[in-house]
């Protein structure tokens, strides 16, 4: 974990030799140099999620994760909140989502983050290739968007503030 809890995580997920599913890492690599001189923004990027990153989710003030979608229209951009995962259904070692990660999270740190939310772009292909759809190359300005809005907004919570 990094020396001191992030206000804003940003946890981004995907491949880059898989076509869309490659957007999760690009949108990381966006926010990282929109909000480079945000020392209380922190970026990570993944190929896939792993329970190494829940001590991070932890203890943060709010979460952003970021990933592509198989199950959504192609190109279609949705910001959803995140709560943690219920029940027993036990829990994989070898990838995680963003709901798995906070139960886990809350289940070994006894913490959570004051906000989580999920921001998806529904991919048009996962094919093996570095380049994006047509469609999620003409989603990206309105992800990038939400991106910057939520995480000013989250800087702007009070009780993140109170927080770090």
């Amino acid at each position: 974990m990094s020396l001191t809890p992030a206000r804003c995580l940003i946890l981004a997920c995907g491949n880059t030799l898989r076509r869309d599913d490659g957007v999760g890492p690009w949108l990381a690599a966006w926010a990282e140099n929109r909000f480079r001189a945000e020392a209380q923004v922190r970026v990570l990027s993944r190929q896939q999620w792993t329970p190494e990153l829940t001590e991070e989710i932890a203890y943060a003030g709010s979460v952003l994760f970021i990933d592509c979608s198989v199950d959504s229209a192609p190109g279609s951009v949705r910001l959803t909140s995140v709560q943690p995962a219920t029940g027993d259904q036990g829990l994989a070692t070898h990838h995680l989502g963003a709901s798995e990660l906070l139960a886990l999270g809350r289940e070994l740190y006894n913490s959570l983050p004051f906000h989580a939310q999920l921001l998806t772009i529904g991919a048009a292909s996962t094919a093996l290739g570095e380049t994006f759809s047509t469609e999620v190359t003409a989603a990206l300005p309105h992800a990038c968007h939400l991106i910057e809005d939520t995480v000013l907004h989250e800087l702007s919570r009070p009780e993140l503030s109170q927080s770090a």
